[in-house]
């Protein structure tokens, strides 16, 4: 118990220096050894955890995704119809949007290197196909249901997905430039009040 508690205790340590080393220095620039020297590890250590600093980099990634998809259910949860679940979506971008998030540069180098790199694309690629296929899904029941206009599901799904993808972008390259959140906030409404049907069912 104690050898696997301190297994998952420099794996950790691992990931964290990692972070910041990526963070603050970009993926390429980041070696293992000095990855190993934040984390306060030996390279054997590493390479018991991690084939890699590619399988490092994936495996944040893969952190920060369960992350999201977990802050998205806690949103949709207790709301009684899709509009109100997407609402309540809407205001747990703050959530992503923090400022002192340490991961906000990582998501940055990430999309830079998965321009270079096809393994890192392809392993962006299947996470955005299933948020693109929930969201559509979502909209879907709420055009069943007859709380959303009947529109192109998957294309509405396309449309808040780059819409929340081009604000993270805006708010990553220029922090101080608005309140990105509440930016995020305002727009995902917007595109709400467009597909939400009027009261009384009429479009």
């Amino acid at each position: 118990m104690k050898n696997q508690q301190r297994s998952e205790e420099t794996r950790s340590r691992i990931l964290t220096a990692a972070l910041d080393c990526f963070s603050r220095c970009g993926y390429e620039a980041s070696g293992v050894a000095e990855i190993c020297q934040a984390a306060g590890v030996s390279k054997g250590a590493f390479y018991h955890h991690f084939d890699g600093k590619q399988a490092l980099f994936q495996s944040l990634l893969s952190a920060w995704l369960t992350d999201l998809e977990q802050t998205l259910t806690r949103a949709a949860s207790g709301a009684k119809s899709v509009p109100e679940r997407l609402t309540n979506m809407a205001r747990m971008t703050r959530l992503i949007f923090r400022s002192n998030n340490p991961q906000t540069s990582f998501i940055l180098e990430f999309w830079s290197q998965a321009s270079r790199d096809a393994a890192v694309r392809q392993a962006i690629t299947a996470p955005y196909r299933r948020f693109q296929r929930y969201f559509a899904d979502l909209i879907q029941e709420g055009i069943d249901e007859g709380s959303l206009q009947p529109v192109n599901a998957p294309a509405a799904a396309q449309a808040l997905i780059s819409l929340t993808s081009g604000l993270f972008l805006q708010h990553l390259v220029d922090p101080q430039g608005a309140d990105w959140a509440q930016a995020a906030e305002d727009s995902i409404r917007l595109l709400m009040r467009g597909l939400q049907k009027p009261e009384g069912g009429t479009p």
